[in-house]
């Protein structure tokens, strides 16, 4: 089979380093007891060849044609469980038909939007294990307080249980990228529901990040804050302060300060 070349606007840098692919499908844990296993663009499969030698139920994913076609002649018994589709724009709920894990290299100009989606999918994917830019795995992973503290770590934070595993260099891949990538663990908490208005937070979070410099009484203006709610010593801080708690509890008065 001829070698699938990599796509500079997929964002595709194939893995070579067998030993990288290795602790990364050892990496998968199973959590709360669940076998079923989406890898996102796995490209020539050398994560792929790992995952298989463990008792997963493997699907694949990519939106690469070329890919698609070397991965039908190199895992002839997947058959259908190789997905040509963009997994950003396809509902794979009637796929899966249950929890399952999210685990591949992802690509580095999707791998926010991949999160969005997990957010979205969180009932159903109970582990994420995966490789993605170093500062990107940093933010997500990273605690209040920190620079790179931001909107995915609240969010994700939010419903996932969340470590950095370790970090790769930029020679194990072809193409090389320019920068580091780091490999996490999302693991799905116990929180069912927040126990304010989950829109409302997802809101509020994003408007409290969005101009991360100022205050949270400046940054959330917009949101029309009352007369009482603007004296909350809360409002004195930054979004990068506060963590989950606090941004739920920050949404419940809100919420009180507009049902007045």
């Amino acid at each position: 089979m001829q070698n699938v070349k990599a796509k500079k606007h997929l964002g595709q840098h194939f893995l070579t380093d067998l030993g990288i692919a290795e602790r990364i499908a050892g990496s998968l844990t199973g959590h709360q007891g669940t076998n079923k296993v989406l890898e996102i663009g796995p490209g020539m499969g050398v994560l792929t060849d790992f995952l298989l030698r463990k008792d997963w139920d493997l699907y694949l994913v990519d939106v690469d044609h070329e890919s698609i076609v070397y991965l039908h002649g190199k895992y002839p018994d997947l058959g259908e469980r190789i997905i040509e589709a963009d997994y950003l724009r396809k509902d794979f709920s009637p796929i899966m038909n249950g929890p399952y894990i999210v685990a591949g290299n992802f690509p580095y100009n999707i791998s926010s939007q991949i999160f969005f989606k997990v957010l979205e999918e969180r009932n159903q994917v109970t582990e994420v294990v995966c490789m993605l830019q170093r500062e990107v795995a940093q933010r997500i992973a990273s605690p209040k307080g920190s620079k790179e503290y931001g909107i995915l770590s609240v969010l994700l934070q939010a419903f996932y249980d969340i470590e950095y595993l370790f970090t790769v260099p930029p020679g194990v891949f072809n193409p090389p990228p320019k920068v580091h990538s780091g490999v996490i663990r999302l693991k799905r908490n116990t929180t069912e529901r927040l126990a304010c208005d989950e829109k409302l937070f997802f809101r509020v979070v994003k408007q409290g990040f969005g101009t991360r410099r100022k205050t949270l009484r400046n940054s959330l203006k917009a949101l029309g804050l009352s007369e009482e709610l603007k004296l909350d010593p809360v409002l004195d801080l930054r979004a990068e302060q506060l963590d989950v708690a606090d941004f739920v509890q920050l949404t419940l008065k809100l919420q009180a300060s507009w049902n007045k």
